[in-house]
């Protein structure tokens, strides 16, 4: 690889107020969701008919009581000024715990019941306390595969991607993308030697990471980060910031990548020749750069494609999917995402695709922009993953000639 170098409308102000208001009411939400997540499981196991021993009853509202204080000064502890790993691990287990305790006290609380109701199963005591059992059991099953599956080695999912401007000398052009490996409190350093040992079976011409390596400064996540070290290709390795760079000291991230070997491309980029055609591969800044106060950083296209030549197809890294508004009105064939996670914990991924235009996969966007939007290597906060698994993505980039 080698380097290159108004005034607002009726209708618009009219758009606004319901945003504003929205804005306003989301800002409650940090309030509001703690106290459901924990109110309405306890209300579903505990107070919907089931009569448990008075006991029973004391010692579990108790038990979420303690949640309801605990989870919230954990995670303050963990993810706040003080940065305690211990503190990060309880806050984040706890939330994720409570998510998938909460998502199916609603729906096993309510179609169930109504089911058992239907078909004259017991009495209304007998049908609250098989709620309860099912939910807790259901829980148990789906954090224990979850946690299984946030810990392995991601699968490798190929995907094969045909991009009309692309040359006949780079069909076949090998791309694998890993993103999002979240590097945080628990120690994966084992774990992140098992991913980069993945990698280099694949035969990589390029090897990306589009960004969000770690929670934690360079500095102190550096030993689960030192693999990425080791990582094979053939053409290139190249680094995008995601916005979790951005609450640890990005610079350092972009100095720790460029010390161990990978290209950060910082709204740049660079060139990849195969068989006598041209690939420009280019890079941006994460999105939330800008409002980080970082000297220097912030996510400009016009800037990265600089100097390119316009006729030569363009692969584009930017970490955020809802950049791709962006990458399309500047004619990128092929952009690489992460950040999304899939949803990582089922149904959370609703919630996603509120904020991000893809949750995962391979996409469309105008007349010939291609998005691909990874569910991420790693897993962030909560050691979960349900109905999300993880991947490295092996992208084989086809001619259409």
């Amino acid at each position: 690889m080698t380097e290159t170098s108004s005034t607002p409308s009726t209708a618009g102000d009219a758009q606004e107020a319901p945003r504003g208001r929205l804005q306003r009411l989301m800002r409650y939400l940090p309030l509001v969701a703690p106290v459901l997540l924990w109110a309405v499981p306890c209300g579903v196991l505990l107070y919907t008919g089931q009569h448990w021993p008075l006991p029973v009853t004391l010692t579990g509202t108790g038990l979420f009581v303690l949640g309801l204080i605990g989870m919230p000064l954990a995670m303050a502890r963990g993810h706040g000024r003080r940065q305690q790993d211990w503190a990060a691990i309880v806050g984040d287990t706890l939330l994720g715990s409570m998510w998938v305790l909460f998502t199916w006290s609603v729906l096993l609380g309510v179609l169930l019941r109504l089911a058992l109701t239907v078909a004259g199963v017991g009495d209304g005591q007998d049908r609250a306390r098989i709620v309860t059992w099912a939910v807790l059991g259901v829980t148990a099953v789906l954090l224990g595969w979850g946690y299984a599956e946030a810990r392995r080695v991601p699968r490798v999912r190929r995907v094969d991607v045909e991009l009309p401007r692309l040359g006949a000398g780079l069909d076949g052009t090998r791309v694998v993308l890993i993103t999002d490996t979240h590097y945080g409190p628990l120690d994966r350093a084992r774990w992140s030697e098992r991913v980069c040992e993945r990698v280099n079976t694949l035969e990589a011409d390029l090897v990306c990471h589009t960004g969000d390596i770690a929670d934690g400064t360079a500095e102190r996540r550096r030993a689960q980060a030192a693999p990425l070290g080791t990582v094979e290709a053939t053409r290139g390795r190249v680094y995008v910031t995601g916005n979790h760079e951005y609450y640890s000291e990005a610079q350092g991230w972009v100095d720790l990548m460029d010390e161990l070997g990978w290209e950060p491309l910082r709204n740049r980029h660079v060139l990849l020749e195969r068989g006598g055609d041209t690939l420009v591969v280019a890079g941006v800044d994460d999105v939330t750069a800008e409002s980080s106060g970082l000297a220097g950083h912030g996510a400009d296209l016009a800037e990265a494609l600089d100097g390119a030549d316009p006729g030569l197809p363009v692969l584009l890294l930017a970490h955020q999917p809802k950049f791709i508004d962006r990458a399309a009105v500047h004619g990128v064939d092929l952009q690489l995402s992460g950040h999304t996670h899939g949803g990582q914990i089922w149904p959370f991924h609703y919630l996603v695709r509120l904020d991000q235009p893809a949750l995962a996969g391979l996409t469309h966007h105008g007349a010939r922009t291609r998005l691909y939007t990874s569910r991420g290597t790693g897993f962030w906060g909560p050691p979960f993953r349900v109905f999300a698994p993880s991947e490295i993505t092996l992208l084989v980039l086809r001619s259409a000639s």
